[in-house]
């Protein structure tokens, strides 16, 4: 999971470092040369779709099992004021961006959230980060 500051753009990517054989280089760059694709990240981007798309049940299923949200989800100081009112902790499972909104103070942050996992990227104030660092699980 990557943290973010709240002061920064909303992220629609991340940077991945891969260490690739001789020969697989090799071969990535004759399909370059000979035009199939315009350079070595389109050709990295197309095998990551290809493979995602390949497993695509799997991600499914895991989506429902593991009760994830797919995508942007906001919590807003509303939402969590809301599930105090009603005695409720929240469990946030995220695969894209989770972002606690900058009007949540830590204290409401530590009474509404139970526990934290997000695959991709999680957005919160310094302070509501800290306050939950103990129910963040990467």
């Amino acid at each position: 999971m990557k943290l973010v500051s709240t002061q920064q753009k909303l992220p629609d990517s991340d940077k991945v470092t891969v260490n690739v054989g001789l020969v697989d280089l090799a071969q990535m760059d004759l399909l370059v040369e000979e035009g199939f694709y315009s350079n070595r990240t389109d050709f990295v981007r197309t095998a990551i779709r290809n493979l995602l798309h390949q497993h695509a049940d799997a991600i499914r299923q895991t989506v429902v099992r593991k009760r994830y949200v797919m995508g942007l989800y906001r919590y807003s100081r509303r939402e969590l004021e809301q599930v105090v009112a009603e005695g409720q902790q929240l469990e946030i499972h995220v695969l894209g961006l989770a972002v606690i909104e900058d009007d949540v103070d830590p204290e409401l942050a530590r009474q509404a959230i139970a526990s934290v996992q997000v695959l991709g990227a999680f957005i919160a104030a310094p302070a509501t980060r800290q306050a939950l660092a103990d129910r963040i699980h990467t």
